[in-house]
Parts: structure tokens; C-alpha cells; sequence
């Protein structure tokens, strides 16, 4: 998931380029706010005049804490918001008894394991310490990650509900910490590794040279980390919101979104159904 740049320890809403607006004005008619967490890549650009081509009006959101973008769209601060993938949305939705749909389908990018001390996976040392995100929605693939790559070992073996509390210390060869995801990057200078989103790996200057491990996005079990525009439960069927969901697809759109610097996603072009359906399956999973 490409998850929000932070700077700043408190979450805080900034605007950053003209027609990203802030949350506390009123919520003029006929435009549709999107909450993002990239404004500075160019695409956004481009979406807007595309958007604006088919007589919608855009406004951007930027949020630099990735807490924030869902309850906003709860509260109807947003319309729109894309910055997550299913998994994550569907523990957002049962850890706040919330409700928010996707409504279709972005990309999907490659777990990434960087570092700045080893060529490979295999170099790392018994009793290395690597980081990984605080937030428990993003922390199973990583763990299916390590344990594929026998760096750790879990209790009963790896699943899809493999826990931080599943790990083997005294049966894996190193320790993990978790931190706040915007901290992973700058981690790299005292750990051995560190699991880093793509939002946070190009502004950190971190390259496809540092990479010691990925996975495969395209696999099938997967589609869960395919990242998503989402609205509120009422409304999912809203013409407008779907055809700008679908208008990240437009191929300017697209070639603006591939043209970025050490760009790695795959356009997925699951329907809203099924996005739907694979979020309530995680929903159920997550209640129990």
C-alpha cells in the first residue's frame, strides 16, 4: 500500500498545491474531495484535467498521517479517498465499526525488503534486527515474507493469520521491530533491514539496489493488498465517484502514474464486487 509521508509527529492535514483545500471549509456543491496522500506526484495533475474533461470537479485532500484519511471520509470531509488496500480498509472498518466500501480497484505493489548493510536476504546475520509497520493490518505479509525467506519461524506454521505474537524467538534468526510506518525508511541506518512502503522509499532515495527480497503481486491470494478508491457504504453505487474511480485507468492517467520515478505497481481492474466481496470475507476473519 502506498501509505502517507510524514513528517511531522502529530497527524496534521496540510494543503500543499493549488486546489487542495483544507477540511474545515465548507463542502462546495459540485465538487468531489479526494483524500490522498501523495499530491506531489504529478498524476494528480493529470487526473484533474481528465476529471474536469468529463465536467467533474476535483479536489485534493493531502494527508500526512495515514490515520486520518478514513475517519474523514466517515465524517463526509471527503467523498472519496484513495491511499489503501482491502485489507487495510476492512480492519479499519471492524476496529471502528465503520463501513467504508471500495469502489475500485488501483494497483498492487511488491512487498519490499531494503537494505543499506547486505546484498541479500542470506547475508543478514543470526540475531539481525529488522523493522516493519506498528499497524497489524499491514504486518502479515511481511511475516509470510520472512518465514518464506527463513528468517523466522511461526508457531503452527505461516497463514494468512500468522500474528507478531506467532513468531518463534528462539527458533528464528532475527528480531523484528515494529515502528510507525513513515519511520521504516530512515531505519535503515542502525537495522539490517527494513520493510519499506514505495511512498516513503523514492523521497528516502532508496533504490531497486538496495532490495534483498519481494513477492510476487500478481499473485491470486494477494488481490487482499490491491489498493483501492473508497467511499462510504451509501455511497457505492454514486455514478460520479465510480467513473472517477475508473478514470485512474484512463491511459494518460496511467502513463503519468508509470512515468514516476521507480514506480513498481501493477493496475489492477477488479470490479467493485468483487473488491466487496473480498472485504467482507476480511471483515468476517477479523470479527472472530
Amino acid at each position: 500500500m502506498r501509505i502517507l509521508r510524514r513528517i511531522l509527529a502529530i497527524p496534521v492535514l496540510v494543503a500543499l498545491a493549488a486546489g487542495v483545500v483544507a477540511c474545515g471549509e465548507d463542502h462546495p456543491a459540485g465538487v468531489v474531495r479526494i483524500g490522498v496522500n501523495d499530491i506531489a506526484q504529478p498524476h494528480w495533475d493529470v487526473y484533474k484535467r481528465k476529471a474536469a474533461e468529463q465536467g467533474i470537479t476535483v479536489e485534493y485532500v493531502n494527508f500526512t498521517d495515514y490515520k486520518q484519511p478514513n475517519p474523514a471520509l466517515a465524517q463526509k470531509r471527503v467523498d472519496l479517498n484513495k491511499f489503501q488496500h482491502v485489507r487495510y480498509l476492512a480492519n479499519y472498518n471492524v476496529a471502528n465499526n465503520d463501513t467504508l466500501v471500495p469502489i475500485g480497484a488501483t494497483e498492487i505493489f511488491p512487498l519490499t525488503l531494503y537494505s543499506k548493510k547486505h546484498k541479500a536476504v542470506a547475508d543478514i546475520p543470526r540475531g539481525g534486527q529488522i523493522t516493519l509497520s506498528n499497524n497489524p493490518a499491514q504486518q502479515v505479509r511481511p511475516l509470510l515474507g520472512l518465514a518464506a525467506a527463513g528468517l523466522i519461524v511461526l508457531k503452527g506454521g505461516a497463514s494468512w493469520d500468522s500474528k507478531i505474537e506467532d513468531i518463534d524467538t528462539g527458533a528464528s534468526k532475527v528480531t523484528l521491530t515494529t515502528i510507525d510506518p513513515t519511520l521504516t525508511a530512515q531505519s535503515l541506518d542502525s537495522v539490517d533491514a527494513a520493510f519499506v512502503d514505495d511512498t516513503f522509499a523514492q523521497p528516502a532515495g532508496l533504490t531497486q539496489q538496495q532490495v534483498i527480497y519481494t513477492d510476487d503481486p500478481a499473485r491470486p491470494e494477494l488481490k487482499q493488498y490491491i489498493n483501492v478508491f473508497a467511499a462510504r457504504a451509501a455511497d457505492k453505487d454514486n455514478p460520479t465517484y465510480l467513473k472517477l474511480a475508473q478514470l485512474y485507468h484512463d491511459p494518460e492517467v496511467v502513463a503519468a502514474v508509470r512515468a514516476e520515478t521507480g514506480y513498481a505497481g501493477i493496475f489492477k481492474t477488479n470490479d467493485p464486487a468483487d473488491l466487496q466481496a473480498t472485504l467482507r470475507e476480511l471483515e468476517a476473519k477479523f470479527r472472530k
